[in-house]
């Protein structure tokens, strides 16, 4: 029997990403030394620092995926930037510190593209994350998810922890989150689409259907997590993206969702809704030093 060595807490286990990585890790992809504990909300509220310091007590994680998070549309970020700002940020705090105070080996964080300054040159790689203000669409998420970069290296730096985040582009996959007002882009398309054909109505696609994004399958990032929380050693986020030559629109993703869902109506683009950031497009280049033949599932597949 090979003895378990690392016990491994994912917060937010239950979202688009840790369902993910619960599958891949079911799938063949754990090893015998690893026990998985997913947690959700319903687990503790990781806003309340007693809550948060009593579950990584109770769990005793070596390991920690931090995935949970307020997270919303473009929309519900416009309406609601205090409240990104300030529940992320206690999330953040409550889970980083309370991974400190445990002696937790390893946090791998999860960040977004949209904390990227809106001014930018691109592709945009690592180095250039607080090179600006975010879009100002979304800023208190970003800001309060930028704040994690500048806690792993405070606590690298004061306490030799080996903090760190990844940088996921645009995630989809099972086990999104179909809200047509708050959701992202790509399951919101999917249940108009959906609805569309049951009215046989035409298909509205929010703004001009301009902008452009790489989308990352949902189970190719967990993968990622898997080698980032194994065998990635830098303090310094890391960008898990398809390449940019991967990138798309969001009229060719609506396109390709009506295909794949045998939709035949007509497309219609309502210009009086925002677009949000045009592009954001990164550079997976230092992905690709370390991991040079990973292979992508094709975002029409």
């Amino acid at each position: 029997m090979t003895e378990v060595t690392k016990r491994i807490l994912v917060t937010g286990g239950t979202g688009l990403v840790g369902r993910a990585i619960e599958k891949v890790v079911a799938d063949g992809e754990g090893r015998p030394d690893e026990e998985w504990i997913f947690v959700s909300s319903r687990d503790a509220d990781l806003t309340s620092s007693s809550e948060t310091k009593a579950l990584f007590e109770r769990h005793k994680p070596t390991h920690v995926i931090h995935l949970a998070a307020m997270v919303g549309g473009l929309f519900k970020n416009i309406r609601s930037n205090l409240d990104f700002w300030r529940t992320n940020i206690h999330i953040n705090d409550n889970v980083l510190h309370s991974a400190h105070e445990t002696g937790v080996q390893k946090v791998v964080s999860c960040l977004s593209t949209c904390i990227f300054p809106d001014k930018t040159t691109y592709p945009i790689d690592e180095t250039m994350i607080h090179n600006g203000p975010p879009h100002s669409s979304n800023f208190g998420y970003s800001y309060a998810k930028r704040m994690i970069d500048v806690q792993n290296r405070g606590y690298s730096e004061q306490h030799g922890r080996r903090f760190t985040a990844v940088i996921p582009t645009n995630v989809f996959g099972p086990h999104d989150n179909f809200n047509i007002e708050d959701g992202h882009v790509l399951p919101g398309l999917i249940h108009k689409v959906y609805l569309a054909k049951l009215s046989g109505s035409a298909l509205t696609v929010w703004g001009t259907g301009k902008p452009r994004r790489q989308f990352i399958y949902s189970l190719d990032l967990a993968r990622l997590f898997l080698w980032v929380l194994r065998e990635y050693d830098e303090v310094e986020p890391i960008i898990l993206s398809v390449g940019e030559e991967d990138e798309v629109s969001i009229r060719e993703a609506a396109e390709a969702i009506a295909e794949a869902m045998e939709f035949s109506g007509e497309l219609v683009f309502d210009t009086t809704k925002s677009d949000g950031q045009f592009k954001k497009t990164a550079s997976n280049a230092k992905l690709r030093r370390y991991l040079p033949g990973f292979q992508f599932t094709p975002f029409r597949k």
